[in-house]
C-alpha cells in the first residue's frame, strides 16, 4: 500500500469530517448485539485495509520533523553558498551520523533551527537553540560559523536575557560537562556567555527562503539532536 492508497483508505471511513463521521458510526452501533456488529461495523469503512492505512500514514507522521528539516536546509543552500564556496558534507538525517553540524562548506559551518516562536518561556527549544550556538562557538574551525533560524527577535532575547545556565544546561549532561570545564561557576546566566561569544557565531534569518515554514502551527523539532 502506498501513501496515496493508505489516504483514499482513511478517505472511505473518515469522510470530510471524522468527528462527525465518528458520532454518525456512535449512533448506529447503539443497541446492537454481536451479530448485528459483524455485519455493521464493515459497512461503516471499518476493516483491517483501514487500520493498515492509519498504520502507515503514522509511521510516515513520525518522520515529518526530519522532512521539514531536511527541506528546509536544501530550500537554504542556493540563497546562501557564495560563489566558489563548496559544500563538504550536509546533514539532513536525524543524527547527523556523526558530523558535529548539519552543513560545512569550504568556508564555513553551520547549524539551521526551524522554529516558530510563539513569544512564551519555550524552555526546551531555547535549550536547543543555546546547545547548537555553543557547539558553534566552541569549535575550534577557523571558518565562519553560522546559526539559521525563522526570525532574530526570540533567539536574540533569549541569548541577551537573564535566564540561568543551570536551567539551560540542565537536561543536557553532555553539554553541561563540556560547559563546566571550560568555564566552571565563572558564567551565571546566558548573557553573560552570549557577550563573550557574539561575535563568533553570525545568527541569520532565513525565513525569506521559507515562508511555508511561517505558516505552520507547529515548528519541526529538531532531529539533528538525536544521536549527538
Amino acid at each position: 500500500m502506498n501513501l496515496i492508497e493508505a489516504a483514499a483508505a482513511l478517505e472511505r471511513f473518515g469522510g470530510s469530517d471524522l468527528t462527525l463521521r465518528l458520532a454518525e458510526v456512535e449512533s448506529q452501533l447503539r443497541g446492537l448485539n454481536a451479530a448485528d456488529c459483524r455485519n455493521a461495523i464493515p459497512a461503516t469503512g471499518a476493516n483491517d485495509v483501514a487500520l493498515n492505512a492509519a498504520g502507515l500514514l503514522k509511521h510516515v507522521a513520525g518522520q515529518i520533523n526530519v522532512v521539514i528539516h531536511a527541506l528546509g536546509i536544501l530550500l537554504c543552500l542556493p540563497h546562501l553558498l557564495r560563489e566558489g564556496e563548496r559544500i563538504e558534507y550536509v546533514s539532513l538525517g536525524a543524527g547527523n551520523t556523526g558530523r558535529p553540524f548539519d552543513l560545512e562548506t569550504s568556508e564555513r559551518v553551520a547549524e539551521f533551527k526551524f522554529i516558530n516562536w510563539r513569544g512564551g518561556p519555550e524552555s526546551i527549544r531555547q535549550n536547543s537553540l543555546f546547545k547548537d550556538f555553543y557547539m558553534l562557538a566552541e569549535n575550534p574551525s577557523s571558518k565562519q560559523k553560522f546559526l539559521y533560524v525563522l526570525g532574530v527577535e526570540h533567539p536574540l532575547k533569549f541569548f541577551n536575557g537573564g535566564r540561568a545556565l543551570s536551567s539551560v544546561l540542565s537536561r543536557n549532561e553532555k553539554i553541561k560537562k563540556l560547559f563546566d570545564a571550560r568555564y566552571g561557576a565563572s558564567l551565571k546566566t546566558v548573557r553573560e556567555y552570549f557577550a563573550i561569544r557574539r561575535n563568533v557565531v553570525t545568527i541569520q534569518d532565513v525565513s525569506i527562503y521559507l515562508g511555508a515554514l511561517l505558516s505552520m502551527d507547529e515548528d519541526a523539532e529538531d532531529p539533528s539532536d538525536e544521536g549527538r
